[in-house]
């Protein structure tokens, strides 16, 4: 059992979270062949199978439901004590796991990018991805998604600016069709509907002078992807909801046109987020230093701005 140590274990708690051997070898860092090598004599070391594998499929036996149930909190807690550990180092160094949306990861790379410069002797895996994942259970240390779905139980840290989402449609769309002014003019069969990665269908909020709307979307053509939503709004399918960012430059270029912009007010932007930690490690403490350093420069730079005398 010794030799198996936690290699062995992250590997079975990797294949459980993913469902997945290849899903999970990835995660990992190594070939399909040798993940199954690792948990094979992992299974041969406690005489029982943990999991039931079928060409298509894979899945937890009932002895691997209980092992992984008594394992997860170990491991937890092992690895609270190494980052307890690193902590006591003056040089941060080590792995940071970060799990985030598309969006959000796009806004925390270059502090990323500028955290690996000052620190050489970290690595950060940053995950992007649409569901709202549990990161103590996945094995992140940080988790980042606007502030308004950051759970409840969690140490949140504001990162950038407040968000704006933006109602588009092409010159082409509108020149056969009016214009809404209000959300009350839009047709739910002319707009493009997007599901969400819990796969319910996303209502548009509208907000204007405290007056708040939820808008169902019923158009022919549902999709699950961004960069997918956004070219077919380009090709005149219908009309679009928006993060502001994702078609500002379509907006500055004139191939897609705002429309309801004043029922689309800032709505808060991304936090960082953790749970408790009694010890965290150098590089982890490093990290979200910087997170605070960047959130005082963005309000100096507010204040500075508020301040200009007009001319």
């Amino acid at each position: 059992m010794a030799e198996i140590g936690l290699n062995g274990l992250e590997a079975v708690l990797a294949i459980a979270r993913r469902g997945s051997f290849r899903a999970a070898a990835l995660d990992l860092g190594m070939s399909t062949t040798a993940l199954s090598h690792v948990v094979g004599r992992l299974e041969a070391s406690l005489g029982v199978r943990l999991f039931n594998r079928t060409t298509r499929s894979v899945s937890l036996s009932d002895a691997g439901r209980a092992f992984v149930a008594r394992v997860t909190p170990a491991l937890a807690e092992i690895r609270a004590a190494m980052d307890g550990a690193r902590s006591q180092s003056a040089t941060p160094s080590g792995l940071l796991r970060i799990n985030a949306s598309v969006q959000a990861g796009r806004a925390v790379a270059p502090l990323v990018l500028a955290f690996l410069r000052r620190y050489p002797e970290m690595q950060v895996d940053l995950v992007t991805e649409g569901r709202l994942v549990d990161i103590v259970a996945e094995g992140f240390d940080l988790g980042l998604r606007p502030a308004d779905l950051v759970p409840r139980d969690m140490i949140a840290l504001p990162l950038g600016a407040p968000l704006r989402h933006a109602v588009v449609a092409s010159p082409g769309w509108l020149a056969h069709h009016p214009a809404p002014q209000s959300p009350a003019d839009l047709a739910p069969q002319h707009c493009i509907r997007v599901r969400l990665p819990n796969g319910a269908l996303l209502r548009w909020p509208f907000v204007k002078d405290g007056e708040q709307v939820l808008f169902e979307a019923r158009g022919r053509l549902t999709l699950d992807e961004g960069a997918i939503a956004r070219a077919a709004a380009l090709e005149g399918a219908g009309i679009g909801y928006f993060f502001e960012e994702d078609v500002a430059e379509d907006l500055a270029a004139g191939r897609l046109v705002r429309l309801l912009e004043d029922w689309t007010p800032p709505r808060p932007g991304f936090s960082l987020y953790y749970p408790g930690r009694r010890n965290p490690s150098a590089g982890f403490t490093a990290f979200l230093n910087m997170v605070r350093e960047r959130a005082a420069g963005l309000q100096e730079q507010s204040v500075g701005t508020a301040e200009v005398p007009q001319s």
